[in-house]
């Protein structure tokens, strides 16, 4: 009797709950689309006043880093939301365009949204949820001074400032800032570590430029090593490349320098021990050295744990890539250009290294040409030259870094003329040289009439370093091989 008479009380428990969750009124797909981005505006807020600001402690840093991902995470979703349900509405449409049952008509937009709603609902718990760990992070905040520097509109601040290495920057000025005590005597060195063009040099650049930096040092000393020759070494100090002389008194400041070391090629033990050797003979205490490395060989070299760069997530990867095409417009004015420019960013993030420089590059190209039919041309065309997974597993490697190892490779033009370029290598010069009159884009987008090898600009930064990026190339004859879609390593050429 007593366990019928539960069973009969749970029963009524369990429908009085249910009756209860479905008289509460769900939220529809706007009011979560609304809430995200108020949500998104706050975290936004937050990370604007925090570049603003010197700060110190690490516990912060890393908390304001996961705010980042988080609100990138936030704004591709409601991006991807407003993309698919402008799809939907269209086929809505088109759907009814084409019939007028009654079967058409009861098709519910948020019912086939479900995954997609599911998700957004999702990520607003959890930048909500992050948003209120984060109060005592404002109030905290606060108490950092300020950093002079320009408003900027987000499109300008992006495109002039360096983007997704905030928290990388403050560490490293961190580390150069500390002070030893008076009984250390060995050098106190950093490896930064990281892939080509993953973003090492501009880094370094814009911790050099750090007010704070120049005033703590009495000069910064850049030094380029291809190899290690006895010869170089016994000049050491000679073969640095002066970046900053402080004009104080070098009383004040010990004569302590700061030497960034980058190194082109690989580097063993012997070498390490001879370059630091030299520099310990140079550098007067209370010096730091910064080492930049593709190999991660050069972790165990440092007094303090390495900073390992890696490529920019998907979600980062939108939104700079987002804000940098559309400037100071509004995207939702654009529909079209917005779907289309989702699709272009997912094709070059699929399967590759979402490099900055890449990014930089296209967006320009598509700013200056702001027209539905050359966007879809151009995503077209992107589309067909980028069979990237095969020749990763075929070559261990992306097109994209080919170049750097001498591999030229074959690209087909946005044009009707019926030819290839052929791109032998990348090359990266310092702000102060010569750069070639022609674009990269002009030569894709078949303006350019030269025949046989020549140099072509693809970016030219206007960050420090303000490197520019060249490219060889040489415009071919028909595209016979291109057209027939294979991908082939025939005499040292990649075909693409």
């Amino acid at each position: 009797m007593e366990i019928l008479i539960s069973a009969v009380i749970g029963e009524l428990v369990t429908r009085s709950i249910n009756f209860i969750i479905n008289k509460i009124p769900r939220p529809t797909p706007m009011d979560v689309e609304d809430r995200l981005h108020k949500v998104l505006l706050r975290a936004q807020t937050i990370l604007d006043e925090a570049m603003g600001r010197h700060i110190t402690n690490q516990a912060m840093l890393l908390q304001l880093s996961i705010v980042r991902d988080a609100m990138y995470r936030g704004y591709y979703m409601l991006d991807t939301f407003s993309y698919q349900s402008r799809n939907e509405d269209k086929k809505d449409k088109a759907m009814t365009h084409l019939s007028s049952s009654s079967q058409v008509h009861s098709v519910n937009f948020s019912s086939r949204n479900t995954p997609i709603l599911k998700q957004l609902q999702e990520t607003l718990d959890d930048l909500t949820s992050l948003m209120l760990g984060v109060q005592e992070l404002v109030v905290f905040l606060t108490n950092y001074p300020h950093m002079s520097r320009q408003p900027y509109n987000m499109h300008l601040q992006l495109a002039n400032c360096m983007f997704g290495r905030q928290m990388e920057a403050h560490l490293v000025i961190n580390f150069l800032l500390h002070v030893q005590p008076h009984s250390a005597e060995e050098l106190e060195i950093l490896p930064i570590v990281g892939p080509s063009y993953v973003g090492k040099s501009t880094l370094v650049a814009h911790v050099c430029k750090d007010e704070r930096v120049r005033a703590h040092f009495s000069e910064i000393l850049f030094f380029h090593f291809q190899g290690f020759k006895d010869e170089e070494l016994a000049t050491f100090k000679d073969e640095c490349e002066l970046k900053h002389q402080n004009r104080v008194s070098e009383s004040n400041l010990e004569g302590r320098l700061l030497v960034i070391i980058e190194l082109i090629g690989d580097l063993n033990e012997d070498a390490w021990n001879r370059l630091y050797s030299t520099s310990k003979r140079y550098a007067p205490r209370g010096s730091k050295i910064i080492v930049t490395s593709r190999f991660d060989n050069i972790v165990k070299y440092g007094t303090t744990q390495a900073l390992t760069l890696k490529f920019l997530s998907h979600e980062a990867y939108w939104y700079f890539f987002k804000t940098l095409t559309f400037g100071s417009m509004d995207p939702d004015m654009h529909p079209k250009l917005m779907r289309l420019s989702m699709e272009i960013a997912k094709v070059m993030g699929q399967g590759q290294p979402r490099y900055h420089l890449g990014a930089n590059i296209t967006a320009h190209l598509l700013k200056d040409n702001f027209d539905v039919q050359f966007w879809f041309e151009f995503l077209a065309f992107l589309r067909q030259s980028r069979h990237h997974q095969k020749l990763v597993s075929r070559f261990g490697e992306h097109p994209s870094d080919l170049p750097n190892q001498n591999i030229p490779i074959l690209f087909g033009r946005m044009s009707t003329l019926p030819e290839d370029i052929m791109v032998y290598n990348r090359c990266q010069h310092p702000s102060e040289g010569d750069v070639p009159k022609i674009k990269f884009q002009d030569v894709l987008c078949g303006s350019v009439k030269s025949h046989g090898k020549f140099e072509v600009l693809a970016w030219r930064s206007r960050i420090p370093p303000y490197h520019s990026y060249t490219y060889t190339c040489e415009i071919g004859g028909p595209k016979t091989r291109f057209s027939k879609r294979k991908r082939s390593m025939k005499n040292g050429v990649v075909h693409f």
